[in-house]
């Protein structure tokens, strides 16, 4: 039997995998196989017929002293069976390093990206697929899924790609709707002062399905970073959140003084003063109004924990009758409450 060289050329026509390249992985599977069977030489090579596909084993024959004396045809008689399936194993093993290095080529540069895709029903209920283009599939793991997001079969939606890694079973691609680049991106997406540098987003703290709150500054005095992300009517930010789910989003400006950055990062609550304590071990106090801690605080202290986040500074929130004085670390989660 030989090798089908019609479906080696239909291979290369169709999936760019050139002929040689084909027949070079078959020629060393087959010597390999070769050399496993009983009584095989060692000196020996594979040819493959290009027109007829017909593999042969030829085995160089030596003296005593390893002076070639001449090479003859060792091809096994069950070659030719062994031939074949060697064969559509390396065409199998190819095809598919191919199509590897077609979605590694086209989304490794798209890390820390987003990008637009269509859920699509699959046998794991944690694991949701979604189709990214016309060929590639992209996996949102259980733990990327923001809490109470429902994603039904046919439904678009953007993600934040976490990675595109090569696997045993191939090329895989992760997505994230909870990454706090998904936010970043989408902005970046509505904003052109961003896309263009005009605008920059300095710092971004994010929990999912929540609340986010992003810091912005201008490159230039006469651009309004806030105004810009904000944008006409509310439409920019609108379009975001809508995006999110309605995930609230608290647009500030950012400051390299941290007594302003600090202050406005507690917004939407007014901050009377703060006070810095050390600027190595990020410690400051703000003072609030008394009838502005509850919203400095915010439900379950969440406006004090993302603005934590947000500054990377412990943050004290004290009211100005001394009462009730609150502590919000910035590495806290839920020790805040209202009282």
């Amino acid at each position: 039997m030989e090798i089908d060289m019609t479906a080696l050329r239909m291979v290369e026509q169709e999936k760019g995998v050139s002929l040689d390249t084909l027949v070079e992985a078959i020629e060393e599977a087959l010597l390999r196989a070769y050399h496993n069977m009983p009584g095989s030489i060692d000196q020996a090579r594979i040819e493959v017929n290009r027109k007829t596909g017909r593999a042969s084993v030829i085995a160089t024959e030596t003296d005593e002293d390893g002076t070639v004396l001449g090479e003859f045809d060792d091809t096994p008689s069950n070659f030719g069976r062994i031939a074949t399936t060697t064969a559509r194993s390396i065409i199998t093993q190819r095809l598919r390093e191919a199509e590897d290095s077609r979605v590694l080529g086209t989304y490794a540069g798209k890390e820390g990206t987003v990008v637009t895709g269509v859920v699509q029903q699959g046998r794991d209920r944690n694991t949701t697929i979604v189709q990214l283009g016309d060929d590639f599939e992209a996996i949102l793991p259980e733990g990327e899924k923001v809490p109470g997001e429902t994603y039904n079969h046919g439904d678009r939606i953007r993600a934040y790609v976490v990675s595109v890694e090569r696997t045993d079973k191939g090329p895989r691609i992760i997505l994230s709707r909870t990454h706090p680049g998904l936010v970043q991106g989408l902005f970046r997406r509505e904003v052109p002062e961003i896309d263009s540098g005009l605008v920059e987003i300095k710092a971004l703290a994010r929990e999912a399905g929540h609340r986010t709150k992003i810091a912005v500054a201008a490159a230039r005095p006469d651009v309004n970073a806030k105004g810009a992300c904000i944008g006409p009517m509310g439409g920019r930010v609108r379009n975001v959140m809508a995006e999110l789910g309605g995930e609230k989003i608290d647009i500030v400006d950012w400051s390299d003084d941290p007594a302003r950055f600090i202050a406005n990062a507690l917004s939407p609550a007014r901050v009377s003063r703060v006070v810095v304590h050390s600027k190595l071990n990020k410690t400051a106090t703000a003072v609030v109004p008394d009838f502005q801690l509850r919203l400095a605080i915010g439900k379950d202290g969440q406006n004090a924990r993302l603005a934590a986040r947000l500054t990377d500074y412990h943050i004290d929130i004290n009211a100005d009758t001394a009462e009730g004085d609150v502590e919000i670390s910035r590495s806290s989660v839920a020790d805040a409450v209202d009282d």
